[in-house]
């Protein structure tokens, strides 16, 4: 489990044969989860200057592989103990998002991004989102979009600073959103009470 806080922006070294070497400050364990732009992957080799992930194919199909290059997010999982920040993230991408307008009010940026109308349902407004790692909040949700709201340090400390128009994004949606989701949609009844509602939730 992660929190959507980059800990460390480290620098690709290769990327290829479903292999990808990252130099970093961060000196994980083998075997260790990590996420990398967002996506958790497992440590397989261990460098004097960093460390390498392997990226399965059901993995490949789903992520920006294009962004696996220069500088990358990386956030070791989040142990026992830990501050919790952020919100819960898995490190599983449901989708890539395309971002289609970045402006400038100022003292923040407004950032909109492109999505299959599937997730839509799973992105509410005000609630979390996980873009390329970054834990953020959801400003707005239209039928094929959502506007996120960037302030300035997020912008100069991650990748969301070089990113323009056409630019493609990992997205991770919340949790529970997909989960009550999944119950609603499988759920035998074909009508739910509010009681059913509160049952569901008081599980998570």
């Amino acid at each position: 489990m992660f929190t959507g806080l980059i800990r460390e922006m480290a620098q690709v070294k290769s990327f290829g044969a479903n292999r990808l070497s990252l130099k970093a400050s961060h000196k994980p364990k083998l075997g260790d989860s990590i996420a990398i732009n967002g996506t958790c992957l497992s440590v397989v080799s261990i460098e004097s200057d960093g460390f390498t992930v392997e990226l399965s194919p059901e993995t490949l199909t789903h992520v920006a592989t294009e962004k696996l290059t220069g500088s990358v997010h990386i956030e070791p999982a989040m142990m026992m103990g830990d501050r919790f920040e952020g919100h819960i993230v898995q490190g599983h991408i449901d989708t890539i998002g395309t971002i289609s307008s970045i402006s400038n009010n100022g003292n923040s940026y407004e950032v909109v991004i492109e999505i299959n109308p599937e997730f839509i349902p799973l992105i509410p407004p005000k609630g979390s989102i996980t873009i390329d790692g970054i834990s953020l909040t959801v400003n707005e949700v239209n039928k094929n979009s959502f506007r996120l709201t960037i302030i300035p340090i997020t912008m100069r400390e991650t990748l969301f600073g070089t990113y323009k128009k056409g630019t493609r994004v990992n997205i991770e949606t919340d949790v529970f959103a997909r989960y009550m989701r999944h119950i609603l949609t499988t759920s035998s009844k074909k009508d739910l009470s509010w009681n059913d509602v509160d049952h569901i939730s008081a599980l998570y």
